[in-house]
């Protein structure tokens, strides 16, 4: 029989799940809400809905690369136990691979769930990406809590990761330091001059303290501007040379 949008919303509302999970379910009903809810508890999907108030704070990071173009999901858990089983592991990676071959908006709300209800606990996928750039240099640490993509407008690939491995240590907020919000700025200024003045330093060298510690602010805070780790000596603007940094994205869990 042909399900209506109002019967799926009725049991979207009562047990939480999936627009998709709620359309099979009745279906299997013949439109019989009250049926549909307790198949899906002797499943244990509604069980998996009630988990939706808990934290998912730990996860992998995977990325699938291809050519210029590459793929980041984060895919989050409740517990270090789940994120370390390799069956999550492998859904990363596949997930990865999924939204590098079909896009960024692609809707993987339904593996979700079933990732869910098979690891026992709240599974979530918060953040996903596609990104191209003439050249590209992806990273993963060790732990699999932090990814990293860096594209380039020219450079090596070997240039690319060294940057990714960069951003992963050092978290960059912005790519240059002029990228930094006036806003932030404005909020740092304030916090600063009462520092200062409590430190009891005088009204008129204040302001000349200010621009130093703006400066330093903005440049701690840019890409281009941080020492590079591998050569403190340089910047990353200095490694890099020509090269222009056109993609800056960084996931991370935990």
């Amino acid at each position: 029989m042909t399900v209506t949008l109002d019967q799926i919303k009725e049991l979207r509302e009562a047990t939480g799940i999936s627009t998709m999970a709620c359309k099979k379910a009745l279906e299997a009903s013949n439109g019989d809400v009250d049926a549909a809810i307790e198949a899906l508890r002797k499943k244990g999907e509604i069980k998996s809905a009630e988990r939706a108030d808990r934290n998912a704070t730990q996860g992998v990071i995977a990325i699938a690369q291809e050519g210029n173009k590459a793929a980041m999901v984060k895919l989050a858990c409740e517990t270090d136990f789940v994120a370390r089983n390799d069956d999550f592991i492998a859904k990363g990676d596949e997930f990865a691979a999924k939204v590098l071959a079909e896009g960024a908006d692609l809707d993987l709300s339904d593996e979700i769930s079933e990732l869910n209800i098979k690891m026992g606990e709240k599974v979530e996928l918060p953040n996903q990406t596609v990104q191209e750039a003439p050249v590209l240099g992806t990273y993963i640490h060790s732990n699999k809590k932090i990814g990293v993509i860096i594209g380039l407008s020219g450079g090596t690939e070997e240039q690319a990761k060294s940057v990714a491995m960069q951003v992963a240590a050092n978290n960059p907020k912005v790519i240059s330091p002029d990228e930094v919000s006036d806003e932030l700025i404005a909020k740092e200024r304030e916090i600063w001059t009462e520092q200062l003045k409590n430190e009891g330093k005088p009204e008129n060298i204040i302001g000349n303290i200010l621009v130093g510690k703006e400066k330093k602010f903005r440049e701690e805070g840019a890409l281009l501007t941080q020492s590079f780790v591998m050569n403190p000596d340089e910047t990353v603007a200095q490694y890099l040379r020509e090269a222009k940094v056109e993609v800056m994205v960084r996931y991370a869990l935990g």
